[in-house]
């Protein structure tokens, strides 16, 4: 099976030496594709910035903004069975880099921002992706309330939605703990653990939800 899966976090310039970005380590994006890869699928790791090895057996690309990200995955997403976005896009940049370094100068700066690409909203509706589409939603509140609604909102198969407000797991961690998010409003727990062993299970899964979805199975 070939699979694309995006990680880690964008970085929105402000200037020469400050971007806007999150938490996000890539941790969790990078452990589903070196899953993937021992499983013995194909896998296109689109990352932004981040501290990680390459897993063994996958094709890395490296960007920074979301939209290099947006372009990345266009350009590599056809022909792939199953596309995983589990990276932290940011949402807005500015609307204008400064040339130069802004200095401290008044009390309060104003910051004017735009929306970035929707880089798993645009997987059907402008890449034309017909596989499994798989997004995360890390939230803080009403986590499956939130996670249906990308689901439908999105075109997906899947999310996978954390609660990334809990102490330990989710950004810059190396645990996590999260709910199976599917059509028709089916959930399905997954207790906390090491995002190693959390990957493999979320591949296999997955690759299930990939065999079946010709013959429009339920999971």
């Amino acid at each position: 099976m070939r699979l694309l899966i995006t990680a880690g976090p964008t970085r929105e310039p402000l200037d020469p030496v400050r971007f806007l970005s999150n938490r996000s380590s890539g941790k969790m994006g990078y452990a589903l594709a070196a899953a993937a890869s021992e499983m013995g699928h194909e896998v296109t790791l689109i990352s932004g910035p981040v501290s990680l090895g390459t897993p063994a057996g996958v094709s890395l690309v490296q960007v920074e903004t979301a939209q290099e990200m947006y372009q990345a995955v266009r350009g590599r997403i056809t022909g792939c069975e199953a596309a995983i976005f589990s990276a932290a896009v940011a949402d807005y940049r500015p609307v204008a880099m400064a040339a130069q370094k802004i200095k401290k100068a008044e009390a309060a700066l104003t910051l004017e921002l735009e929306r970035t690409e929707d880089i798993l909203g645009a997987a059907r509706s402008v890449f034309g992706f017909t596989g499994c589409l798989v997004g995360f939603a890390a939230e803080t509140e009403r986590l499956i309330e939130h996670a249906q609604e990308k689901l439908a909102r999105k075109g997906c198969d899947l999310i996978i939605a954390n609660d990334v407000s809990q102490t330990g797991i989710g950004f810059d961690s190396e645990e996590n703990e999260v709910t199976l998010c599917l059509p028709g409003g089916q959930t399905q727990a997954l207790p906390r653990q090491s995002k190693v062993a959390l990957a493999r299970e979320l591949i296999a899964f997955i690759t299930q939800r990939v065999i079946l979805k010709p013959q429009a199975s339920p999971l």
